[in-house]
């Protein structure tokens, strides 16, 4: 009929002025930004191959508009960091203008009160200053961590040297680097086939990777829909509800048991804090923010530093001769039977710089965690808005040609001088910089260094099948992404005391 005809007419039209409007919004809002490449309506880049994944496609963008670049996430603009004198002068010399968080975080679900996005900035201080003070009390870069540590590296060795056939040690390393950090947490380490402990890690491990997938990102942007939407959001969304249940009951244990004047780990610590706060008008230790914090601590104590030393077990089977020397400088340093320890350090210059490079050369996918502009900022010539996401490619930094001499190569030159010393790097930033730098980076250096000289001072490994045709690289994007299986053989080395 001519009336539906008509409606139709006018819905068209609707819709082409909100498209119209978006594009003239858009453009607007892109004169003051960094050039980038051009969103389209509503999706903004985020479907763009071309785009992203930030970490695979940042050069050619980098090559195209320079250094700092927009992107858009829906209807939101976010502004990319690259290069390390960017992305320093952003976090360290505008720390405060680059110190929160990014609002974007429908992805969190339920776990509102995830401390590293918590949307108040005054709670979020106070619970990283509350963490950097605990992991201090209980011994981070102290002798008593590193006796954690080398207590769980005995643990580790004993279930590697079990390992009669070819294996797969990402799960195992998993069980060590999260035992230490449950020991901080709450008081007490977990057999490595312990059903609740299996389950804790399976939830962790797999939020986090949702937590780097493109999914996430989408569901980011697009909350409000994609929360009704069948997927694998509402899968893991759905194991965290048992997560923080498991966190719940750790905490009401501990409230039962809870002696003040002497603390047994950070839960007991938060819990004493959160009585001596309860008179003032504003409490953040609470239940929730417990809750919010230890599964923070877990799995960002847990997933990167496993990765971390995977990454650095491919480079060692792929690299033999890397190996080698690292076993013969473990056993000029010390005898056998000497469990080495942080002080050993400055003995081992060479595995030392082993570990610091393969932090340099292993992919890092951060740009699912985006910091957020505190005000209104002039920065490198632009004018970036209150409220804007940002995204510093770390990956940028230590691919740097400005800063390392062969950015694309494994060398271990970038961290030994001419006669074999250890040298730092000012543009080795793993743990980021500034404000928003990862409190636990003490703690996760120590680990990789304990658990990989306590390895290679029992361990010699090797590849179960050989794979000359793929790189390090190549081989760690399979294993990522679950298309590759990558099996190991242990083998015990016999070394005179």
């Amino acid at each position: 009929t001519r009336m539906d005809a008509g409606t139709t007419g006018i819905l068209i039209l609707l819709l082409i002025f909100v498209l119209c409007y978006l594009v003239l919004e858009s453009n607007r809002k892109r004169a003051q930004l960094p050039a980038g490449p051009a969103p389209w309506p509503i999706l903004g880049n985020l479907w763009q191959t071309d785009v992203f994944p930030l970490c695979k496609h940042y050069p050619k963008l980098v090559e195209k508009y320079g250094p700092i670049f927009t992107v858009w996430l829906g209807s939101k603009p976010a502004v990319v960091l690259c290069g390390y004198e960017v992305t320093k002068d952003a976090l360290v010399g505008h720390a405060e203008e680059f110190a929160s968080r990014s609002q974007a975080r429908g992805s969190l679900g339920s776990f509102q009160s995830f401390p590293q996005v918590f949307e108040n900035d005054l709670t979020w201080r106070e619970l990283r200053k509350f963490t950097l003070t605990t992991l201090r009390e209980f011994g981070m870069g102290k002798r008593t961590m590193s006796e954690r540590i080398q207590k769980e590296a005995h643990f580790l060795v004993e279930a590697m040297a079990d390992m009669k056939e070819a294996f797969e040690p990402n799960m195992t390393l998993i069980h060590a680097v999260a035992n230490v950090i449950c020991s901080v947490l709450f008081g007490s380490r977990f057999n490595y086939k312990d059903k609740d402990f299996l389950e804790l890690l399976d939830t962790v491990t797999n939020y986090i990777n949702y937590f780097n997938s493109p999914i996430a990102r989408l569901y980011s942007t697009f909350p409000g829909i994609l929360s009704y939407l069948p997927g694998v959001h509402n899968r893991v969304l759905t194991e965290c509800e048992k997560l923080k249940n498991f966190i719940q009951e750790k905490v009401e244990f501990h409230k039962r048991t809870l002696d003040p004047a002497s603390p047994r780990d950070c839960i007991d610590c938060f819990l004493i804090q959160s009585k001596k706060e309860k008179s003032t008008a504003w409490n953040i230790y609470t239940d929730k923010n417990l809750i919010g914090l230890v599964f923070s601590l877990f799995g960002a104590g847990t997933v990167s530093t496993s990765s971390s030393l995977l990454f650095c077990l491919l480079v060692l089977v792929k690299y033999p001769h890397i190996q080698a020397k690292i076993h013969q400088e473990i056993d000029e340093a010390f005898s056998a039977n000497h469990v080495p320890s942080m002080e050993d350090r400055v003995k081992l210059p060479y595995t030392n710089a082993v570990i610091h490079e393969v932090q340099r050369y292993q992919p890092v996918h951060n740009e699912n965690f985006p910091r957020e502009v505190t005000r209104d900022t002039v920065f490198w010539g632009y004018t970036i808005p209150k409220g804007t996401p940002a995204i510093p490619m770390l990956d940028s930094v230590h691919t740097d040609p400005v800063q390392w001499e062969t950015p694309k190569q494994f060398n271990l030159g970038h961290f030994l001088d001419e006669n074999g010393h250890f040298r730092k790097r000012e543009a080795f930033i793993p743990f980021s910089a500034g404000k928003r730098a990862c409190p636990g980076e003490g703690l996760a250096q120590m680990e990789l260094f304990l658990f990989l000289t306590i390895l290679l001072q029992n361990f010699i490994f090797k590849a179960a099948t050989e794979d000359k045709d793929m790189d390090v690289v190549s081989l760690w994007s399979g294993l990522e992404e679950k298309k590759l299986h990558y099996k190991f053989h242990a083998t015990r080395r016999s070394v005179s005391s």
